[in-house]
């Protein structure tokens, strides 16, 4: 667990993770709040937290008595908005870093491809 972070947003971005990993599919259940309070020691009610903030936002949902599933849809939303996150939080401002320093595009992408190697 990462200690920067409150408990129930790194409940709710391990199972982002994995959705987009396919470690949980679509339509597939995903473990119960009380699964994830005893996998990690916390409260039920703090991994309940993580799980509803999914089904607040469309990927998981319940079904009643049986527990709650991967949405329909679900990884392909998460994938976009995650794209739409690393454009704004990383690329935007490796791009007005790059600019201040006077690195070109053709520079920039010559760095990427070295980096890529690494």
């Amino acid at each position: 667990m990462d200690e920067g972070k409150p408990i129930f947003v790194q409940i709710a971005e391990q199972i982002e993770n994995d959705i987009i990993s396919g470690a949980l599919p679509e339509e597939g259940q995903v473990p119960s709040t009380n699964e994830f309070a005893a996998f990690h020691r916390i409260n039920p009610a703090t991994a309940g937290k993580g799980v509803n903030r999914l089904v607040d936002a469309g990927v998981l949902y319940k079904r009643r008595g049986i527990g709650m599933f991967v949405a329909e849809g679900a990884r392909a939303r998460l994938i976009e908005g995650r794209r739409e996150r690393f454009q704004d939080e990383y690329l935007g401002p490796l791009l007005a870093e790059a600019a201040k320093l006077g690195i070109d595009r053709q520079q920039l992408i010559t760095m990427l491809e070295k980096g890529k190697n690494a």
